[in-house]
């Protein structure tokens, strides 16, 4: 999982985005599907997809269902976090994006299991859907035969110098710097990520012995 704030949604500061991203992962990005929004169907993205052989494809116009599979991490990897508050400053840019490629993200890929879609078993009229075994990003990657053997090797360092109640706490303190430079404070009802449930997080390092 990355993430990445961009002001204002711009087409070169949004590519900028993917160039962090793309060297970000610990495995070559094979491609891109966005929706329609001119910050994606642009010249500068598609270069940038040519040049690092990159497949682009995009959802249909007024579908909303062609993107079920990034529309279901907007509520819990951005606006259960951080709200529906304004910001638009650049120093609430840059402190979103300083939680975003760091603890957030380490909590995230590194605790927080997911899983995924097994297959789909029609039974008369109802349709089963079974799902593999929870597993974090990070064990996924640890699994993944194209991963980069050296950044897998630096993931796993710094995923035994990491505890997982400590990480929490510093995420929302970092979100409380975040919230003091809205621009307009809605009210809105988070959960800290301090109340994590001791038992998921026991399950999610439990998988590692």
């Amino acid at each position: 999982i990355e993430t990445r704030a961009v002001m204002g949604g711009g087409q070169y500061a949004t590519l900028k985005a993917f160039e962090d991203i793309k060297d970000s992962l610990p495995f070559s990005l094979k491609g891109i599907d966005s929706d329609n929004d001119q910050a994606f169907i642009n010249y500068h993205l598609k270069r940038f997809c040519d040049t690092h052989k990159i497949q682009f494809t995009r959802g249909r116009p007024y579908k909303k269902d062609d993107n079920a599979h990034i529309e279901q991490k907007n509520w819990t990897h951005v606006i259960k976090i951080l709200g529906y508050i304004r910001y638009d400053s650049e120093e609430a840019l840059e402190l979103m994006n300083d939680l975003y490629c760091n603890e957030l993200h380490w909590f995230q890929n590194f605790f927080q299991p997911s899983v995924k879609l097994f297959k789909k078993v029609r039974i008369g009229s109802k349709l089963k859907r079974i799902y593999d075994t929870p597993k974090t990003p990070f064990r996924r990657v640890c699994e993944c035969k194209d991963a980069d053997p050296e950044k897998v090797a630096r993931l796993k360092k710094l995923f035994l110098s990491l505890y997982p109640f400590e990480l929490s706490q510093s995420i929302d303190k970092k979100l409380d710097q975040i919230y003091g430079v809205a621009t307009k404070k809605l009210k809105f009802q988070r959960t800290s990520l301090a109340e994590f449930s001791k038992k998921e997080i026991a399950l999610s390092l439990s998988s590692y012995g």
